[in-house]
């Protein structure tokens, strides 16, 4: 299994930020064929990408073969203030997972 790089932002300052997390992942659909050999390439792609903030589970996303590759998936948080933390982890259909963790600033 590749290690998968996961990138987070976090933005904005008061009552609300937003975050964005870039997923360095290749999504395929299983529905496209290796130009060399002409044989599909399998499905391999995010299922479910889990958000929180302070340990609590504030957005789940489900994505699926539809999600291009290196997905950037935003949400907003209300209530963070500076000093919180917020974490993203995914899982794919192969049992690969990856995340990231970030300080609000």
């Amino acid at each position: 299994m590749a290690k998968r790089l996961t990138k987070m932002k976090i933005k904005g300052a008061g009552d609300r930020v937003q975050v964005l997390v870039l997923a360095n992942h290749p999504m395929e659909t299983g529905t496209r064929k290796d130009k060399k050999t002409g044989e599909l390439i399998p499905a391999h792609f995010i299922q479910k990408m889990i958000f929180e903030h302070n340990g609590k589970v504030v957005a789940e996303a489900n994505l699926s073969q539809g999600v291009s590759k290196n997905p950037l998936i935003g949400i907003e948080i209300a209530g963070a203030k500076s000093g919180d933390t917020v974490k993203v982890s995914w899982s794919d259909n192969k049992g690969e997972s990856g995340g990231a963790e970030s300080t609000v600033k």
